[in-house]
């Protein structure tokens, strides 16, 4: 059996749990907590819609056919990977989405968004966009939105 090389040092070294930076992280952390919580608040009082389903519909909006292989939806949602596949059966249920067999592979299966699913998606949109404005962009000037889409695109683009 051939050994296994060490993995090599990092570059930087950690920081302690008492940095300054690291309490930078946590008020991204509680940030982002926070506004997903008032998100969901408006979107579930005002509509009837978790913001889990709102996610998900918008990303089928956003495609040609507004159809997703199961793998790439999940590639897509920017909420939470986990428990997909229940999901999308709660919104088929509701007539929100439906499956599709692929035409190309008979093990694959889309996920497409359905007429009532984009009614849906359009009528709860307002809500959410206002709750973008207020508990995100009415925080920050034009100037330090861009600043902070050039930092947050940094860690996108190491992703990639």
């Amino acid at each position: 059996m051939t050994p296994v090389p060490p993995s090599p040092e990092p570059s930087v070294t950690a920081p302690r749990a008492s940095d300054w930076r690291v309490g930078v992280w946590r008020s991204f952390l509680r940030a982002h907590a926070t506004v997903v919580r008032e998100l969901e608040r408006d979107l579930l009082g005002e509509t009837g819609m978790p913001l889990g389903w709102y996610d998900v519909l918008l990303q089928l909006a956003e495609v040609p056919d507004r159809r997703l292989r199961m793998a790439e939806l999940a590639d897509r949602v920017l909420l939470s990977r986990s428990g997909l596949t229940r999901l999308i059966d709660r919104l088929q249920a509701e007539g929100l989405v439906r499956r599709e067999p692929s035409p190309d592979d008979a093990r694959g299966t889309y996920t497409v968004l359905t007429a009532e699913g984009f009614q849906r998606l359009r009528a709860a949109a307002p809500v959410h966009l206002s709750g973008i404005q207020q508990y995100w962009l009415a925080h920050f000037s034009d100037d330090e939105l861009r600043a902070l889409d050039g930092l947050l695109d940094r860690i996108v683009a190491g992703d990639e």
